[in-house]
Parts: C-alpha cells; structure tokens; sequence
C-alpha cells in the first residue's frame, strides 16, 4: 500500500502530466513551438526578465527567457490572452519573438528568476560601485584573516549585496589576488590567495547565504543563472573613486555546488617600472642590453603565476616610445597599458596566438608581446620576425632558462633559425618577502655561517659580493602590518640565460640540456635557486620560500 507522500506524490506528476498534455494541444491548435520549462533546461537571463516588470507577466502568463542580438525568446500561457497580446505588440516593435507555448507551471517555475532583478538597472550592468566610506570602515576593521573571519561571523543583513562587499573588500584589506568561493557539503567556504598562497577566511556559510552569493556573482557577470552543470567565465569591475578593478570570474559544477574563481586584477598591483622586480644590478645590466637591441626574441619562462606577464609588461613600459609600434597579443590583455596596440586572442574568431602573429606583422610594429609560443607554427614566426628587425618578448613553459633551447626544437625550430634569432632566456619565480614590521634575525651557527660564505665566494665574478657580507638571515612572526602571515607582497628570483656565440655554435649540434647548463655556468650564469639565496642572505626573504619555488637547497642542508 502507498504512502500518503507517495500518493501525493503520484497525484502530483498525474497534474504535471495533464497540465503539460494541455500546454502541447494549446501549442498545436495555435501552430507554435511547445516547451516544457521544468524539463528542458534554458538559459534564463536578467537582461530578458527585465523587459516586462514581474507584475505584468504574470497579468499576461508570460515569461521573456533569453535575449540574443534582437532575438527575444517568450514563454506564453495563451498569446491569445488580452493581457498577453497586448505585451506581445509592444515587443514585436523592437524584437524579432520566437513564442513558446508552456504550462503555468511552467511559467510559474520562469517567475522565480525575477527575485534576481534589481529594482535599478545600474544593479545589473557589471559594475559594483563599493560605498567609499563602507569601504574604509571595512579597511579599517580587517587587518588580519581573523578580523575578516569575525565581520563574516557578524555578518545579520539579509542582502546579499553587503555580504559580497565584505568578500570583495576584504581581498583589498589583505591584498588577495583570486578569491575562491568553494560549495562544501553542508557549507560554503571562501579562501583568498595571498601573496600566491591561499588562506581560508570562512568556511561556515549557510548553503542559502552562499547560494546567493554565487547568483549575486552571476547577475553581475552577465552569467546565465540557472545553468548550474557546465563552466560559466565572465567579468564585472569593481568602481573605486581613484580606478576600477577588474574582476574576472569562472564558475565551474563540483560535487556539492558551483565553484567560483575571481581573479582581481587591481592597477595599483600591476609593478611596471623595471627597478622594482627585484633584479641583481648585473642582471639588469644584461636585461637593458638586451631589450635596447632593435631586433631578437627575448624569453620569459616559467609555470603559471610566476610573474612572465609582469615583467614583460615592465619591458614594453621600459621601450615604448611615440616612435615605435608596438603590438601585443595576449590571453587575456589583463592589464591596459598606454601607448601599446593590444590584441586579444579569440578562439572563435579564429584569432589565435599563430594568426594574431601574422595578421600584426602587416601592421609594420617595431616591437611584439606575443603572450606564449605553444606549438610550431607560432615558434617559426616568432623567429622569423626576431630575423627580420623585429624586437620580440614573449613566453614559454619550462621548468628553467636552459630549457627553452630544448623546448623550441622540440615545437620544430630549425637551429639555423633558433641559434641568430634568439637573444636572451631568462627564467622567474615569485618569493614572498619577509613583514618589514616583525622579522627578526635568525643566529647562524658558526658553521652555518661558513656555509653561506663560502656559497657566496663560488658565484659567478660578474656578481657584486659587496652587499652579502653582512650575512644576516631573518625571520617573521607575523603582525598587524602582514595580516599575521610573516609575509607581505612579493618579490622575483631570476635567472638569466644569455645566448652568446658559444651558445649558438652548441645549438648547431642540438645539445643536450645538461650540456647547454654547463656552459652557461662557464660563462657566469647564477641560477634561481641562488639569486634566492642570495636575497636569503640580504633578509629579503626566507630559506623557506626558497625552497618552495626551487627546491630543496642541498648544500643547506
């Protein structure tokens, strides 16, 4: 015998079933399209929702669902309705309407997207606009991730809106670049990268609260909301009164809900004088000589996050000048920099890093970003532009500088093009530096001080040993000022591979990389590994970030 949750149940989906066996007779006597809005999934967007007011539709038992070009899908009970029609002679003045004949079910299950639309339209155009003065309170109050946790655990408004401030306020009190809101099982969590590692701030979210901050993310880019299974990207900014911060988001379906990424991308961030990226003055001596050079393709490799793009912007910013051309292509332009053409690759526009490459070539550049060479026919232009008088930068994944010889032949350069073209490799990671406010030197051991000195003595002659005799190594506790890290911003390790002729005459004879290593110790080469040591031994950083980035120091330890 049945339940009475079970019968209700049955007596439901019977009601269901008829309400939707009379939607699709209604669709047939009228010759429309039927559709069943429970079932079939369809992107509802607010940008549509916003073209008849809540009150109106459900006079009129109607739902506009999606707006593409002038292309307006409509989701009617009966067109044939006073109500209805009426709406439908307005829209047709502006939009050409595919009409859908549903159920009010149906129609009922459409309405609930309309919570999502804000009484003013400035709520959905992909801009928040944070109150300065809340903005301040909220700098004011978090200094550390404890602070910030306790403005969550305080948190009693029921709009969404405030709670998306303290997440995205938040990120600029601790100086967070991404912030990742994560769906647990009976939860919801967010974490924010610091200085390239990340923190969990809360991880006590009620699923509705945290439901709501995902939609509130959504509506603001321009995402559609009730696509919940497949990866969503978008964009919204954030408008300061002194500049706007671009947030670039993804969304993606795990386990227990969606999972969000947005990435900051704040102006004030963006280091783009050549100076500040913590370079050894020997290695910005070869750095200046390189990129002062009209021609040859310079190379800045490493895995992603490890600083490429900043540095290479900083080597744009350092040669651009109203008599040069300069063109970009990137994946994605992250930053806007003036007085530089940048162009963005675009899959499916058939704009690719290749066909960007070719197509800005016609437009007589004298320097090219191109933001990563990846297969054959990118790495052979690349080339043949550096051949040809252009000065080209651009990227390429390898775990080191001497790497990136092995790599190109490997895409298929020819080392009779490889060996001219290219000028300069140089490899990075990015450290944290040691809380000016609360490092404190470390004793060194007698014998731990011979160590250092002795590692010091064996670099390269080209390095000036002069600011490592004072051998002092620190330590961080953690304060106000770093947020209770021990850290706080980052600096570059480098490592510079210059492509002399004993280099190009190796690369004729396609080396090995252990042979293409050898020689560029020969000639002076310090590696990343040192360089970090080396800002150990200045008390820039700590043996630890050192050994994260490069691994483990053998000789330490």
């Amino acid at each position: 015998m049945l339940s009475k949750k079970d019968l209700d149940e049955q007596l439901k989906k019977s009601r269901r079933l008829a309400e939707e066996n009379d939607a699709k007779r209604r669709a047939e006597q009228l010759g429309l399209p039927y559709l069943d809005l429970i079932s079939v999934r369809v992107p509802t967007e607010i940008k549509a929702l916003t073209l008849v007011k809540e009150e109106d539709a459900r006079k009129a038992h109607l739902a506009p669902l999606q707006l593409i070009r002038k292309k307006l899908l409509l989701a009617v009970f009966d067109p044939r309705e006073k109500e209805a029609a009426a709406i439908i002679e307005e829209l047709k003045k502006k939009f050409e309407l595919e009409i859908r004949i549903v159920s009010l079910s149906g129609l009922e299950h459409g309405w609930t997207y309309y919570r999502f639309v804000m009484e003013e339209a400035k709520e959905i155009t992909g801009k928040v606009d944070i109150d300065e003065t809340r903005l301040s309170e909220l700098l004011q109050k978090i200094k550390t991730l404890d602070g910030l946790k306790k403005e969550f655990e305080d948190f009693k408004s029921p709009l969404t809106s405030q709670l998306l401030e303290i997440v995205l306020g938040g990120s600029m009190a601790l100086k967070a670049s991404d912030i990742h809101l994560e769906a647990l099982e009976d939860a919801g969590a967010v974490r924010y990268r610091i200085d390239g590692l990340l923190h969990t701030a809360f991880d006590k979210f009620s699923p509705h609260h945290y439901k709501s901050i995902v939609m509130r993310i959504k509506l603001l880019s321009n995402l559609k909301l009730n696509i919940t299974d497949e990866p969503q990207d978008g964009r919204f900014t954030i408008g300061l009164k002194d500049r706007d911060i671009e947030i670039r988001t993804s969304i993606i379906p795990s386990e227990f809900g969606e999972t969000v990424v947005m990435r900051l991308l704040d102006p004030l961030a963006l280091k783009v004088n050549l100076e500040d990226l913590g370079w050894r003055k020997d290695d910005l001596v070869i750095v200046k000589a390189a990129i002062d050079r009209p021609n040859g393709l310079i190379l800045n490799t490493g895995p992603t996050g490890s600083g490429k793009t900043t540095t290479l912007y900083a080597f744009l910013k350092n040669v651009t000048t109203p008599e040069l051309k300069v063109i970009t292509v990137e994946d994605p332009v992250e930053y806007h920099l003036e007085g530089v053409s940048q162009t963005q690759v675009n899959a499916d526009a058939g704009y690719t890093f290749a066909s960007g490459l070719r197509s800005i070539l016609r437009q007589d550049p004298d320097i090219i970003l191109i933001g990563e060479i990846r297969d054959q026919e990118t790495a052979e232009i690349s080339l043949n532009a550096a051949l040809t008088g252009h000065l080209v930068f651009s990227t390429l994944h390898t775990n080191d500088a001497v790497g990136a010889i092995p790599r190109f032949i490997d895409l298929g350069a020819k080392p009779n093009i490889l060996a001219p073209a290219l000028t300069l490799v140089i490899a990075q990671r990015l450290v944290r530096v040691l809380c000016k406010q609360c490092k404190t030197p470390v004793t060194q051991t007698p014998a731990q001080a011979e160590v250092l000195k002795k590692f010091v003595a064996g670099l390269s002659a080209r390095v000036d040993k002069t600011p490592y005799e004072n051998m002092t190594v620190f330590a961080s506790k953690g304060c106000d000022a770093c947020g209770g890290l021990g850290y706080r911003g980052r600096t570059s390790i480098f490592e510079l591979f210059e492509v002399t002729d004993k280099i190009k005459e190796a690369i004729f004879r396609n080396p090995s990389e252990m042979e293409l290593f050898t020689l560029a110790k020969e000639q002076g080469m310090v590696t990343m590994q040192e360089d970090g040591m080396l800002k150990v031994i200045q008390g820039i950083t700590s043996v630890d970030e050192v050994e994260r980035t490069t691994g483990i120091v053998p000789w330490l330890h």
